[in-house]
């Protein structure tokens, strides 16, 4: 049982956490202006020596291979369900760490995906 919180909440918060700090790397790097290779390439080379990106990565990857000792130990109809609470704390996440705007319809789908996971888990018993 903690073993499987553990995984759930480092696949959650660590796979989530990696994908905030990657959307404030972009944020930082900017946008690619055309499909000319060179401007992809200087976008890509300004990714990569963006500290931002790497915890990201190192984040999302953390999360990766919870999900997969997730999927080792419980069925796929309760592990994909259950991350769904992803969905939560990229919210959160936004608002807090990347001062999004997030508007009273979000927030009540996001309030949806936590009622419908509560019920996944609830009928894991």
């Amino acid at each position: 049982m903690l073993k499987n919180f553990i995984l759930f909440t480092l696949l959650v918060v660590a796979g989530t956490g990696g994908e905030l700090c990657v959307s404030r790397a972009m944020k930082n790097v900017g946008e690619v202006k055309s499909i000319r290779p060179r401007e992809i390439l200087r976008v890509v080379l300004r990714g990569l020596l963006e500290p931002w990106m790497w915890i990201g990565v190192l984040l999302m990857a953390s999360g990766f291979f919870a999900l997969l000792g997730a999927l080792a130990e419980l069925p796929v109809s309760f592990v994909v369900p259950v991350t769904a609470l992803s969905y939560v704390i990229g919210v959160v996440g936004g608002v807090t760490f990347l001062k999004e705007h997030v508007t009273p319809q979000r927030w009540i789908g996001v309030a949806l995906v936590a009622l419908g996971v509560t019920l996944v888990i609830l009928g894991r018993h």
